[in-house]
């Protein structure tokens, strides 16, 4: 009799096991499966450009899991889709500015300031030139700024843009005052919803 007992508990030990790895397998699979949709559409969504002053300002949402996955790698994506939907109201937001003749943009011809008070600016003050506006009307500030500095070796420069609380399926607009180079007022209108993983 307790030798019964013993197998039926083995056996229920073995069963539970063997249903845990089929569950993993799935949920691995389908998480391949969502990462290889968005390897297929793009890293990156729908990209808006404006040209004023011979400057070219382009300003793409890019979808979070391309950072979460650069950081994270693609041997957990388990742990890549539980970082996403802690952050699933988070927007990122690329903008580059680049001369049409592929100049130094942070040149005092074109900022009125010299280099390194255009680098700082870059750096530290310009989150403050960035609000997004939700269809809803709400405007939300840039809660992060992160200047990629390529030290003139490609002919632009780039900030990523970091928004917070802001309803996943939301469409935004961004709207950007030109305080550095004196553009005025920019809106680049991203109709569509960011991609999702």
């Amino acid at each position: 009799m307790m030798f019964k007992k013993e197998f039926v508990f083995f056996l229920i030990g073995i069963l539970l096991v063997i249903s845990c790895q089929r569950e993993q397998k799935r949920t691995k699979s389908e998480s391949e499966y969502k990462l290889f949709n968005l390897e297929q559409a793009g890293w990156k969504s729908k990209s808006i450009s404006h040209l004023f002053s011979d400057i070219t300002y382009k300003s793409t949402l890019v979808p979070l899991q391309y950072y979460i996955l650069k950081n994270q790698g693609v041997n957990n994506l388990e742990k890549v889709d539980s970082i996403y939907e802690s952050l699933k109201n988070e927007r990122i937001i690329e903008i580059e500015f680049q001369q049409e003749n592929e100049d130094d943009l942070l040149k005092d011809i074109y900022t009125n300031r010299d280099y390194e008070t255009s680098v700082k600016y870059m750096s530290f003050y310009i989150e403050k030139d960035f609000k997004v506006v939700t269809q809803k009307g709400d405007t939300i500030n840039c809660s992060g700024v992160t200047f990629e500095r390529n030290f003139k070796v490609a002919p632009f420069k780039r900030l990523l843009l970091h928004f917070g609380n802001i309803p996943e399926e939301e469409n935004i607009k961004l709207i950007y005052q030109d305080n550095l180079f004196g553009n005025g007022l920019m809106k680049f209108n991203f109709k569509e919803t960011p991609i999702k993983l």
